[in-house]
């Protein structure tokens, strides 16, 4: 499935809205996305993403004819972790398992690696959640550990994992 990587656009909100209202999307996300996602969250989040730091988060909305059916991010750390960051997305349900989120991991983490000047990118699924387990890992991503009960979804304790893209020297 053909898909674009593209800035956020205030048209986007309608099917940003669409596809986020969602509870198995939300199931597998931190508690800042909402469920049921109204059409002022998709809103929100919108103004969020056009008016951030560029030289410290990239949010790209993931385009499939025309329409945003997903989001994902990167969000580069401070302190000792300056040359780290953070790999976030969700993907609407239609387009499970089509390889596109694969690909746009492996493309927005190309950019992010000379835009945000950092050497390592990680994401942190919950353990459960095999389908992002296999995107990261089919985009080269890999397990560091798994960090046992350490969330709380949905009344439920859980664990999560760390995995991990390095920078390689090819890539400077």
């Amino acid at each position: 499935m053909e898909f674009t990587l593209r800035g956020w656009q205030p048209e986007d909100d309608t099917s940003t809205a669409k596809y986020a209202d969602n509870a198995k999307i939300a199931a597998n996300l931190r508690d800042g996305f909402p469920y049921p996602y109204s059409l002022e969250a998709a809103q929100l989040f919108i103004k969020k993403c056009m008016e951030a730091d560029k030289s410290q988060k990239l949010f790209y909305a993931i385009d499939v004819n025309g329409e945003a059916v997903g989001s994902i991010g990167v969000f580069k750390k401070d302190d000792v972790y300056l040359k780290s960051a953070e790999l976030g997305y969700w993907l609407g349900e239609p387009f499970w398992g089509q390889g596109v989120m694969t690909r746009a991991v492996y493309q927005v983490c190309r950019i992010a690696f000379v835009q945000l000047d950092v050497v390592r990118i990680a994401a942190e699924p919950f353990a459960h959640n095999t389908g992002s387990r296999k995107v990261l890992e089919n985009a080269g991503f890999e397990l560091e550990g798994i960090h046992r009960a350490s969330i709380y979804k949905n009344g439920q304790i859980g664990d999560s994992c760390t995995y991990a893209l390095i920078r390689q020297e090819k890539e400077n």
